[in-house]
């Protein structure tokens, strides 16, 4: 029997062609070779535009399934726990704010790099030989309405015939995402930072997001600590107590990347903190989907970084409507590497302003610490599990 070919992932992919676009912006620079860079910037141009048009079809593929499947489960255990996920993903969202605005600029140096607008972007960086327009079928704001008004509607009205075509429709965009968006992420990683480095920016970035990477996981580390103080409080139970029962699945996470393909350690190291089977078996699913508080995170903590980096004044009254909205478009976001962000690029750019380079670089600085985002993730979940199960009913003794 032949063995298996072992495919390189996603992440070692995008070091490659992160190196590979140092390597060759540089050589460019030194021969003053600019055309090597404009092909390069022509595919991003041409992904761009394609991403462009994907973006509200993400939204309707992943937010109407993920609401009306909302419609279905235990009544009053659903709604609790759909309120207790959102909650605990804006207080991440929230903490992330206070801790970035607070920490970035004793090492970002504001205004140090120029992305945010077509003309400033030209002055930095090439642009391609030449671009195709695909007109978008419509904007993002209007991808969101009509995903709420279709996933509510197919909920109240308990039509399951809709429902299956959007899950169908959510099948396509997964296939869209995961074997052209995903494959092709790299050579567009490549053509960014190749650009960068032509421009003389690059550097800079990467300097500051290493700090902001071992910020992201320190928050991670906080969070989740404090998810189990309040679960473990609500409970009577210790705290690093839960924590440790669940390291199972966050080392889990870290291997799959996806919070779905770690339900069932997740499960399972939940019902030894106590949580009674039902529980378990109900709440873990289903926070897989609508409770990403590492994702949050990583999400609210890059874009101001990036924003600090353009200069733009970052406020609580700016970016709170971002991460209440967040905690609404990742729902249901796949159990594919980069779902939350792909989810997210929509109101980067119709509530931050985001533009094309500014969203490459959240897409790749997002799936550079996935695995952690996601790990976080699903160890919070088993906290709401505890919290859940401790609010419906005397939980067990953790074993």
């Amino acid at each position: 029997m032949e063995k298996k070919k072992k495919k390189l992932g996603l992440l070692p992919r995008l070091i490659i062609a992160i190196i590979l676009g140092l390597i060759v912006g540089t050589f460019a620079k030194s021969m003053d070779l600019p055309i090597i860079i404009e092909i390069g910037a022509t595919f991003n141009s041409i992904f761009s535009e394609f991403l462009n048009f994907v973006i509200p079809l993400i939204i309707i593929g992943f937010v109407v399934p993920g609401i009306a499947d909302l419609g279905t489960g235990a009544g009053k255990t659903l709604l609790l726990t759909v309120l207790v996920a959102y909650v605990s993903t804006i207080i991440a969202g929230s903490f992330a704010f206070v801790v970035d605005t607070t920490v970035f600029p004793s090492f970002l140096e504001v205004g140090s790099i120029v992305l945010e607008n077509a003309q400033n972007a030209e002055e930095t960086m090439l642009s391609g030989l030449f671009s195709i327009e695909m007109p978008v079928i419509m904007g993002v704001m209007s991808a969101l309405i009509l995903s709420f008004i279709l996933g509510l509607g197919i909920s109240v009205c308990q039509s399951n015939t809709l429902k299956a075509v959007f899950h169908d429709f959510q099948d396509i965009i997964v296939k869209v995402v995961t074997s052209v968006i995903i494959p092709l992420l790299p050579i567009h990683v490549y053509g960014i930072f190749a650009n960068m480095t032509y421009a003389g920016t690059v550097m800079e970035i990467i300097s500051v997001f290493i700090r902001v990477f071992a910020i992201i996981i320190i928050m991670h580390f906080i969070i989740i600590i404090f998810q189990y103080v309040v679960a473990g409080t609500v409970s009577k139970k210790n705290p690093f107590g839960l924590i440790k029962n669940m390291i199972p699945a966050y080392f889990t996470a870290i291997g799959t990347q996806s919070s779905a393909a770690t339900i069932p350690v997740t499960v399972e190291s939940t019902k030894k903190n106590g949580v009674r089977d039902q529980i378990a078996e109900f709440v873990c699913p289903l926070c897989a989907t609508i409770h990403l508080s590492g994702s949050t995170i990583t999400l609210t903590s890059c874009a101001i970084a990036i924003m600090m980096l353009n200069g733009w004044v970052v406020t609580f009254g700016s970016m709170f409507p971002f991460i209440l909205m967040l905690g609404v478009t990742m729902v249901a976001a796949p159990g594919v590497p980069g779902g939350a962000v792909m989810a997210a690029l929509g109101i980067l750019q119709s509530m931050l302003g985001f533009n094309d380079s500014m969203c490459t670089l959240m897409i790749a600085l997002y799936i550079a610490q996935d695995s952690f985002g996601t790990a976080c993730n699903v160890t919070g979940d088993g906290a709401i599990a505890v919290f859940i199960d401790t609010i419906t009913g005397k939980g067990k003794t953790a074993e």
